[in-house]
């Protein structure tokens, strides 16, 4: 019996589908799930039709609808097709006659390759190449490439490769298992390494004890489940076609894999990444694997650090697990919200506004002769963040990580000036947020704990206050905390050491390197944002992590970037940019458009709204919809992605903001942690692009954006 299967590249072109063509890819796999083998080849509807000049016999088109077609693998053996490509009847055809397919001796996977460009850039390369030896991949052997998959063609075209540069033109028309192998290898990582984690992972689930036969692609089609899903039935294909979360359950790769269904950890485990590698799909996985085996009487709490991202969870949570009963045992808030459940609701947190108000009047009334905001900040990341309750425990506490020098003699009066400022919310009825997170953990670790599991989102943002509270949350026993977080992601400026929390990740951490979202030019231009810079890794401030091997899966246009002489100019610009991305289909709620300020948020909305372009601001009070463009600041977009994102206001005075950077003379280390979240804060508004990225400023750049 036939059967349609799809791969994971048509999948990525399932959000710039019509309906109309949705419904032929759907009435495609209706055809093959009901007719014979020698009725499809008949049937004047689908035409399953071999191409005139195909490099590979086995790559077919078949009928969509009207000027549009399908490019399909249809191998000789067994009757599973897989559909590859749906596009214009002859940008099908063009596509179709360039590829070949194969299987990979090391993943038994099989593979698609651009043939016809691969051989021709590679005379190209191989008359300019320098010697052997000096060239990208000289240090490995032969052997060692075979080993890890790499065939007799791709051997010849890697050989010639001389930098990274080179391989970045070669890799969109690479095969898929063999571009990544290459990839990992040019980013320094070793054969055994590479074996490790992009082989070995592949094949875990996999017979391995049969020869493998090169032709036996219905085989191979089985064990290509990171990129081919098998259809089983009308309501899951829909499901695909219709929600774009799907493709993740469906496709989720091996390493995501093992990382969110391993049966059990003996104690907290962490998933860190870039943006786009998959780590919050992982978490939502993880809940889902917790929720099959949850007890009676247990509940899970999901939680992060914006609203925003608490409405992001809990439609993704929905979308993967269809159970209301078994959702309704987890709780999805943030981790500000939990610690205000905890405690009494008798006082008020204190407003963003009110608090540098506070200190002042503190300071004064304390009579300390520094500045409010040096108080704030020893509050936050020395009294707050080490737990100190009394005046011998400051006296005595290490201030690592503060550039500003504090004699003993002065300790005295920042207490006092502390003091004064905790009595007086206190008895105006007040309390800071982490405040309250510190209360709520008091309380948790006198009752016992609420929660049998805690999954943590955007975890580095989180302060040691509240992952206090986290700890206290659940019983220290195994599966107790899950974590995904992202170091380069850090837009606030906590300091956290899990170690030192008593949350020990050693042994359970695991790191992703491959970017999901964002196209490979996108990405690369965002990183150029932050190469070169350290990020604490949060279980341990004395290692840093990097960016080395993190790479994109996808390829596509590079960043547009606009240069306005006034705001009214930079405003039209961003008009005319939007229609041409709403003229091309993309709806109104694939676009994000993201400003570091509020008042901007208002001006880009309401100029939008003039032009007849629907869009609404991004907020956490009600659900934003499928209908308007959505504008929100660049911390509110944090842990969201568009098909297409306009970044605008990105000027020289914006970013970085010098009234969120700490003055070099108040304290040199908070300085230069200050730009480097505002560093970050670009990064991330940026790396929420799918497909397009567009940039735009008024007057002089900001010194953040790449050189051009």
């Amino acid at each position: 019996m036939p059967r349609l299967a799809f791969d994971i590249g048509f999948c990525a072109q399932l959000p710039k589908l019509q309906g109309t063509v949705r419904r032929g890819v759907f009435d495609a796999w209706e055809k093959f799930e009901r007719l014979t083998l020698d009725q499809l080849f008949k049937d004047p509807g689908l035409k399953l039709e071999s191409l005139k000049g195909a490099r590979d016999p086995h790559i077919r088109t078949i009928r969509i609808d009207r000027g549009t077609r399908g490019v399909v693998l249809a191998p000789d053996s067994g009757d599973t097709y897989v559909l590859l490509r749906v596009l214009p009847h002859d940008s099908a055809n063009a596509w179709a006659v360039k590829q070949k397919a194969s299987i990979n001796t090391a993943t038994r996977a099989v593979e698609i390759r651009d043939i016809a460009v691969l051989e021709k850039l590679t005379p190209t390369y191989e008359r300019v190449a320098p010697p052997p030896e000096q060239r990208l991949f000289a240090r490995f052997s032969d052997g060692d490439l075979a080993a890890l998959g790499i065939d007799g063609t791709t051997l010849r075209q890697a050989r010639v490769l001389t930098t990274t540069e080179q391989l970045e033109v070669f890799a969109p028309h690479f095969p898929q298992d063999q571009r990544e192998v290459l990839e990992y290898l040019a980013a320094g990582f070793t054969v055994e390494e590479v074996w490790r984690d992009v082989v070995a992972v592949s094949l875990a689930a996999k017979d391995t004890t049969r020869p493998l036969d090169p032709a036996d692609y219905d085989t191979a089609i089985r064990h290509t489940r990171t990129r081919i899903a098998l259809v089983t039935g009308e309501e899951e294909l829909r499901e695909i076609l219709d929600k774009p979360f799907a493709a993740w359950r469906v496709f989720l790769h091996p390493s995501q894999h093992k990382v969110a269904y391993r049966p059990s950890y003996s104690g907290p485990a962490q998933v860190t990444g870039g943006p786009g590698t998959g780590k919050t799909v992982v978490a939502l996985h993880r809940v889902r694997h917790l929720l099959r085996h949850l007890r009676d009487g247990d509940r899970i709490l999901l939680t992060t650090y914006t609203n925003a991202l608490v409405a992001a969870l809990r439609a993704g949570l929905a979308e993967l697990v269809d159970d209301e009963t078994l959702r309704d045992r987890v709780d999805i808030m943030t981790v500000d919200a939990f610690a205000g459940r905890m405690v009494s609701t008798s006082r008020r947190p204190l407003r963003a506004d009110e608090e540098p108000v506070r200190w002042q009047q503190a300071t004064r009334n304390a009579g300390f002769t520094g500045s409010p905001q040096f108080l704030a900040q020893e509050y936050k990341h020395v009294i707050l963040a080490q737990n100190l309750r009394t005046y011998d425990q400051y006296e005595s506490a290490e201030r690592r990580g503060r550039g500003s020098a504090l004699p003993a003699i002065a300790r005295p009066a920042v207490w006092r000036a502390v003091d004064e400022f905790t009595r007086r919310l206190a008895a105006d009825g007040l309390r800071t947020y982490l405040g309250t997170c510190a209360e709520a953990a008091d309380l948790l670790e006198r009752s016992g704990p609420r929660y049998r599991h805690v999954v943590v989102d955007e975890a580095q943002d989180l302060h040691p206050a509240q992952w206090r509270l986290l700890r206290a949350a659940a019983p220290a026993r195994p599966d107790d905390l899950f974590i995904a977080g992202d170091p380069h992601q850090r837009i606030y400026d906590s300091k956290v050491s899990l170690k030192a929390l008593g949350i020990k990740v050693a042994g359970r951490s695991t790191k992703m390197r491959k970017n999901y979202r964002s196209t490979h030019e996108i990405l690369s231009w965002s990183t150029a944002l932050l190469v070169g810079r350290p990020f604490a890794e949060l279980e341990d401030d004395a290692r840093h992590d990097t960016l080395v091997g993190y790479r994109s899966a996808l390829h596509g246009s590079g960043p547009e970037t606009h240069a306005a002489n006034s705001l009214e100019e930079e405003l039209a610009a961003l008009v005319a940019r939007v229609r041409v991305w709403l003229d091309d289909g993309i709806a109104p709620g694939d676009i994000g458009v993201s400003t570091r300020f509020n008042r901007t948020c208002d001006q880009v909305a309401e100029r939008l709204a003039s032009a007849g372009i629907p869009a609404q601001r991004l907020r956490t009070d009600r659900p934003t919809t499928v209908e308007a463009v959505n504008v929100g600041t660049m911390h509110s977009f944090k842990g969201l992605e568009y098909r297409c994102v306009a970044v605008v206001g990105v000027h020289d005075g914006a970013l970085p903001f010098p009234k969120a950077v700490t003055p070099v003379e108040v304290d040199r280390l908070q300085h230069e942690a200050d730009l480097l979240a505002e560093r970050c804060l670009l990064f991330v508004a940026c790396t929420r692009a799918r497909d397009e990225l567009y940039v735009s400023w008024t007057g002089e750049p900001s010194s953040f954006l790449p050189a051009t």
